[in-house]
């Protein structure tokens, strides 16, 4: 019979380390509508309204890239060498 012995380790990570987490290595990519892009990107203030558009955000939530194409946002983080994570 196996042992099944769960293994558990703990990190006490402050306030800032977590934050830092993932920062420059780590993004995510996130349907938004052209009304919340000015939020993130002040320079795209002016946008159709009820456009899908995709960002590609840092670990932190920081603006990177913002374009129309999902696939573009992807190759966007893999030129830059970017790991991907998945954001639910």
């Amino acid at each position: 019979m196996l042992n099944k012995k769960k293994i558990s380790r703990h990190t006490n990570l402050t306030a800032e380390q977590f934050a830092n987490l993932g920062d420059g290595t780590v993004a995510y990519v996130k349907q938004i509508l052209s009304e919340k892009a000015a939020q993130l990107f002040p320079q795209a203030d002016g946008l159709k309204p009820g456009l899908r558009l995709f960002a590609l955000l840092g670990a932190d939530g920081s603006p990177i890239l913002l374009t129309d194409s999902k696939d573009v946002a992807i190759a966007n983080a893999w030129e830059q060498e970017l790991e991907m994570v998945s954001v639910h």
